[in-house]
C-alpha cells in the first residue's frame, strides 16, 4: 500500500497572533471561534480560552487513544463543551451593547 500525504489547506484564519509571533491555531481554539469577540469583552476572550484548553485536552485523548468508546466519549464531550461555551458566552454578553 502507498503512502500518500494528505494535503492540508490552510487559510490565515487558522493562525493567532501571539508574542508578536504567528502561530497556527490549535483544534480548540478553531472549535470556539477564538477570534470571534465582537463585544471584545476581556470575559468572553477568557471563557473561550478555557473551553479551548478544555477542547484541546479531549481532542489530545482522543487522538492518543486506540479505544473506540473513549474516543466516541472524547466526541461527545468536545461537542458538549461547544455548546457550553457558546451558552457562558451568550450569559457574559446579555444586555451588553
Amino acid at each position: 500500500m502507498k503512502n500518500e500525504e494528505k494535503e492540508v489547506k490552510v487559510t490565515p484564519d487558522d493562525f493567532i497572533l501571539e508574542d508578536k509571533e504567528l502561530r497556527e491555531m490549535t483544534y480548540g481554539e478553531k472549535a470556539v471561534g477564538i477570534k470571534f469577540n465582537p463585544s471584545n469583552l476581556l470575559c468572553v476572550e477568557v471563557v473561550k480560552q478555557n473551553y479551548a484548553d478544555i477542547i484541546d485536552d479531549l481532542h489530545q485523548t482522543r487522538e492518543d487513544t486506540k479505544d473506540n468508546e473513549v474516543k466516541r466519549l472524547c466526541s461527545i464531550a468536545i461537542t458538549e463543551a461547544q455548546g457550553a461555551q457558546m451558552w457562558a458566552v451568550k450569559a457574559l454578553t446579555y444586555n451588553k451593547k
